[in-house]
């Protein structure tokens, strides 16, 4: 099934755009990465899925319904969709006052709200910290507690604002299984951004590519048998916009004319490698 279907989005900032996708389509139950340098327009369009911020130009639809900021439901859209920020903010209070808190402002009832609390701090392993004050937990801690929070309003959809950045490995580790494993039992929908290649391919079911807010092609069918520099033979002339590993591949953005995804074999790769920046011209070998 669709969750999402973009169609000629943009969004300006100061006259400026800052993301310009042409057509996206994201299926529910799934984990979509997105990657991309900073200032690529990841934030930005996390929050129009969120239903934060209203596109400047353009459609967007949920679960087939065409969404009109002026005459949709937003309110009920954001109980269904919840963001968490990279840097979240916690009260001065208890860790469990940190949950309770949205849970009151969805009328739950005491004792449920109590049993909620547990569940979920079981879930990212923060059990012991209940009673413990929430500002005073470590970076990784806190970002557990901001999931722990999202995880007690059930949502559909799941956003991670770089959920392991400025993390420790440990936590790194805790918070993708948490991630996987709230796909995997509960089939939430998780759309998260991430700096982190490796990561991105080892938690998400699809990539997508963000450059100077324009969405590249996935191209995961094809790759390329050589690279040849400018001015030989051959190929599709273009400009690498992003380089990420991707074992046992190289996965590389183009600006050929469209942005497109390509994975190149590392062994060939290293042959030639291209930076980012570099103009190169990529023999192509269909696989299929």
């Amino acid at each position: 099934m669709t969750l999402y279907l973009l169609h000629k989005l943009r969004q300006r900032f100061h006259g400026k755009t800052v993301l310009d996708i042409g057509h996206l389509e994201i299926e529910a139950g799934r984990i979509y990465a997105l990657v991309g340098p900073n200032g690529a327009g990841k934030t930005t369009l996390l929050n129009i899925l969120a239903f934060l911020e209203p596109p400047a130009a353009g459609g967007i639809a949920f679960q087939g319904k065409a969404i009109d900021p002026a005459r949709t439901d937003m309110l009920s859209l954001r109980r269904r969709v919840v963001l968490v920020d990279q840097h979240p903010v916690m009260f001065s209070t208890s860790v469990a006052d940190n949950i309770d808190f949205g849970l009151k402002i969805r009328k739950i009832d005491g004792k449920k709200r109590q049993l909620i609390i547990d569940q979920v701090l079981a879930t990212v392993g923060l059990e012991h910290y209940k009673k413990a004050r929430a500002d005073e937990l470590s970076g990784g801690e806190t970002q557990r507690l901001a999931l722990a929070r999202a995880l007690a309003l059930d949502p559909e959809v799941l956003l991670c604002d770089e959920p392991t950045a400025s993390v420790d490995a440990e936590n790194q580790i805790i918070i993708q299984e948490v991630l996987r494993r709230l796909n995997t039992e509960r089939g939430t929908s998780i759309i998260f951004t991430t700096h982190d290649r490796l990561r991105a391919a080892a938690l998400a079911h699809h990539i997508l590519a963000l450059t100077n807010g324009r969405l590249a092609d996935s191209a995961d069918d094809i790759r390329y048998s050589h690279i040849v520099t400018p001015g030989q033979a051959g190929g599709r002339q273009g400009r690498v916009l992003m380089v990420m590993e991707e074992e046992p591949n190289i996965r590389m953005v183009v600006d050929a004319g469209t942005l497109i995804v390509v994975l190149i074999p590392r062994g060939e790769y290293l042959k030639n490698p291209p930076h980012i920046g570099s103009e190169v011209n990529l023999a192509i070998q269909n696989t299929e």
